[in-house]
């Protein structure tokens, strides 16, 4: 049996990009986290909970492996990056292009996608290849992902009920609410097949 807690990134920090030529994608991958995003994570991973924690894997995007640290140096290990786990790319060049109905009728139609965007059916398949292949190949009995809402509720659908902006139900159990926290855990067990026996929000 193994125990991975999947960790929504911290707080990142706003900033003016307006005089940044890179796309919307290179910048979002690069924020980092706000001085009360680092104190979120500090106090969050100083849980007892937290102890213990043998692998910390991260998306490639900079607020999530800046979250990553805090758990990593309480554990004395170190940070594995997977950019699978990063999140859903939604396609666009600027933000004029984004339309106000895209979320929800992306999440009713996993399979819809602007032209250079993923659907969600894409960012599940590649975050499950790579959660299976942690599954079967770490050593660890308590490992944990930081990566991100939209990518997580995404990988949660494999198991999940889950609603667009309610709560998420695990073998007709509410375990969520659907109100997303910064460093918003939560708590898997898998068998040794890899099947989900039980989900835990932790809070």
């Amino acid at each position: 049996m193994k125990t991975i807690y999947f960790i929504r990134h911290s707080k990142p920090i706003d900033v003016n990009n307006e005089f940044n030529d890179e796309s919307l994608q290179e910048k979002n991958e690069k924020r980092i986290l706000s001085i009360e995003g680092e104190q979120i994570a500090f106090n969050w991973f100083n849980h007892d909970e937290f102890d213990n924690i043998k692998e910390v894997f991260s998306s490639n995007y900079v607020r999530a492996i800046g979250t990553a640290k805090y758990l990593a140096d309480k554990n004395n290990t170190k940070v594995v990056v997977v950019p699978e786990f990063g999140e859903r790319k939604i396609g666009i060049k600027s933000w004029d292009q984004y339309t106000s109905d895209f979320e929800i009728h992306q999440f009713n139609d996993n399979n819809y996608k602007l032209k250079n965007g993923e659907s969600l059916n894409e960012v599940r398949e590649r975050e499950f290849k790579a959660l299976i292949n942690i599954l079967n190949s770490s050593k660890s009995n308590r490992i944990a992902i930081v990566f991100h809402s939209t990518a997580m509720m995404t990988l949660l659908k494999t198991w999940c009920e889950v609603s667009y902006d309610s709560d998420y139900y695990f073998k007709g159990n509410k375990f969520f609410d659907g109100k997303w926290n910064y460093c918003e855990t939560f708590k898997l067990k898998f068998d040794d097949d890899n099947n989900l026996i039980s989900i835990k929000n932790l809070r």
